[in-house]
């Protein structure tokens, strides 16, 4: 690991130890003015004390604030020598296994994020499924038919874990030979792979319990990791709702209906998803966005 992505990791982790890192935005932030400083330290890797951050135009409290994140070395090094025990990997925005997907996140993209599993699995051309943990039996066919088609046609599958529609693609996908990518909402400690083809990823810390907040951010990952993202079922409130109304403002990824006739589904498609339909839905390649705009992204370093 280089001392670059241990920056990442001391500014941008919840590492146990009780602080507070960095949002994105936050570091965002930091390291645009880091950059654009006239005077280039003649040291690139040194630490930034607080006299540099106060020359930056931070105040003195949020300048003390950044100097103790990266004084967290120690804890740094504990923590990822338990991850390591664990079989659980740190990936940063420098870092070679981040998938390129996520930056089109812009400033929410995450700075770190942490995997159990193969990290390669994260490059596969992806599509994701969102949809209600209630489902009907209809929501439930065209889960695992998602599923299915992912795994046949080459696609890992990124979803959520959770029960009803997640783990119904999921196991679908599996039970056909094909890739999984679950992006979880709570840590890693208690989700080991079963099989080579599953990755578990969160964020921020692979420690943290689950809570309302970090389960509702998490889905702009998972629309972000799509090629193209598919909604078995949805309600008018929820994770799914929320997730795919966000999706169609920001352009994370080509989002897709089920046409089930729920008004959930019907509100996303009068906000310009495209529709598929059950009886229709012979492939993943040929679902082609209909009114969606997908935002204008680059690709960029660090």
């Amino acid at each position: 690991m280089t001392g670059a992505e241990r920056g990442f990791l001391l500014l941008c982790a919840e590492l146990g130890d009780g602080r507070k890192p960095l949002t994105p935005a936050q570091f965002r932030t930091l390291r645009a003015r880091v950059l654009a400083r006239a005077e280039t330290p003649a040291e690139p890797d040194r630490p930034l004390e607080a006299a540099d951050l106060l020359a930056l135009g931070y105040d003195g409290e949020t300048a003390r604030r950044i100097v103790e994140l990266m004084n967290r070395e120690q804890a740094l090094s504990d923590y990822l020598s338990i991850a390591e025990e664990l079989g659980i990997q740190p990936i940063t925005r420098i870092s070679a296994a981040y998938p390129a997907r996520l930056r089109r996140l812009g400033e929410q993209a995450p700075a770190v994020l942490f995997c159990r599993g193969d990290a390669s699995l994260l490059s596969r051309p992806a599509v994701a499924l969102v949809g209600s943990r209630e489902l009907t039996s209809e929501g439930a066919v065209f889960a695992a038919r998602v599923g299915m088609l992912a795994a046949r046609e080459g696609y890992a599958l990124v979803s959520g874990n959770a029960r009803g529609a997640d783990q119904t693609a999921q196991n679908a996908c599996l039970a056909a030979g094909g890739v999984v990518i679950a992006v979880l909402p709570d840590g890693l400690q208690d989700h080991v792979p079963e099989n080579e083809r599953t990755v578990y990823l969160c964020e921020w810390g692979w420690h943290l319990p689950i809570v309302a907040y970090r389960a509702l951010e998490r889905n702009r990952l998972i629309h972000a990791l799509g090629e193209k993202t598919l909604v078995a079922q949805s309600h008018l409130s929820g994770g799914t709702w929320q997730g795919s109304q966000e999706n169609l403002r920001r352009g994370w990824s080509p989002l897709f209906v089920h046409a089930d006739g729920s008004p959930g589904c019907n509100a996303l498609i009068s906000m310009g998803a495209g529709t598929v339909r059950l009886e229709a839905l012979a492939s993943l390649r040929t679902l082609q966005p209909q009114q969606l705009p997908l935002g204008e992204w680059k690709p960029e370093e660090g």
